[in-house]
């Protein structure tokens, strides 16, 4: 079910997804520049794209190493052992890119937090962005509790990720918990389970609308 901005005001908790919501798809310069340290020529960032979701499944679930995440991504001779250089070069240039926010997204969140609504992180994440995302300040902030696919062993939409978030927020009334997440399907999946749902597109003021806000949230 889709919830409504006049039905926000009963909410219990809020399960939000990261990546496409708070956090900011990576630039294409950060593709190159990942690509470029996988040993990829120049121009195939694309490509290295397509090869690198092909493998982000089993890592974003836990069952994949980062080792042998990277061994199966890398071009030109370059090899990326345990312990060297180039696996820590590529973990870190990774994990950069998938930590910038959007503050118009934060500002929305800060005014829902202020009213005491428990958010719970629900996230796709392989364990060095987990570990990241828990360190930054906003999210020591504003996230009441994280659940993150690698530590889980299930990507979304695996309902195991779902009652997670639930067992987290203190098992709230699936009917007056809202998810959100830029994905269609993981919504389609929350709603399965009674769940309040918002397939977010972008829009920080859609977003406003539909959470309780403790000051209006001007959005640019």
């Amino acid at each position: 079910m889709t919830t409504s901005p006049t039905a926000a005001h009963d909410l219990e908790a809020l399960l939000l997804d990261y990546n496409g919501v708070a956090g900011t798809q990576p630039t294409d310069e950060e593709w190159e520049n990942l690509a470029t340290l996988a040993g990829w020529p120049a121009g195939q960032h694309r490509a290295f794209q397509q090869a690198f979701w092909n493998r982000r499944e089993a890592y974003d679930a836990g069952a994949m190493t980062t080792h042998a995440f990277w061994h199966g991504l890398l071009r030109g001779g370059r090899s990326a052992p345990p312990g060297s250089k180039l696996l820590a070069a590529l973990r870190q240039t990774d994990t950069a890119m998938w930590t910038n926010t959007d503050p118009n997204v934060l500002a929305v969140l800060h005014a829902a937090h202020a009213t005491g609504l428990p958010i719970i992180l629900v996230s796709n994440a392989p364990h060095p962005v987990a570990d990241a995302l828990e360190d930054t300040a906003w999210c020591r902030m504003l996230v009441t509790r994280t659940v993150f696919s690698a530590r889980l062993g299930a990507n979304k939409p695996h309902r195991r990720m779902y009652e997670a978030g639930l067992a987290a927020a203190g098992w709230p009334r699936p009917d007056k918990t809202i998810f959100i997440d830029d994905r269609a399907d993981n919504c389609r999946a929350a709603s399965g389970l009674g769940m309040r749902t918002l397939h977010y597109t972008g829009d920080p003021s859609a977003l406003a609308r539909h959470l309780p806000q403790a000051t209006p949230t001007t959005i640019p």
